[in-house]
């Protein structure tokens, strides 16, 4: 079933449940989510395989050399930054 609307004033009536910004918030919770999973995501994987991650970093630190302690090191401040926003998400604070 398809519903056409032909103009906003027969909108006028429709009436919103619930509130709006509840979508809102629960979008922004996802996002934030998705973040802290994917730089535990990557920052286990650096510790794990800082090989595999050698060609990426040799690109992103093009002037340096890229080196294992540094990929290693970037995975404790990926993981330590996703602590932090998982507390901060946990504390409410948004």
């Amino acid at each position: 079933m398809v519903t056409f609307v032909t103009s906003l004033d027969s909108l006028s009536h429709v009436s919103m449940k619930g509130n709006p910004r509840n979508g809102i918030m629960t979008v922004n919770n996802f996002g934030l989510c998705f973040i802290v999973q994917s730089g535990v995501t990557f920052g286990l994987a650096g510790l794990f395989w800082p090989d595999k991650f050698m060609p990426l970093f040799e690109i992103l630190m093009f002037p340096w050399a890229a080196s294992c302690r540094a990929i290693r090191a970037n995975g404790i401040a990926a993981i330590g930054l996703s602590l932090l926003l998982l507390i901060a998400r946990l504390a409410g604070h948004r």
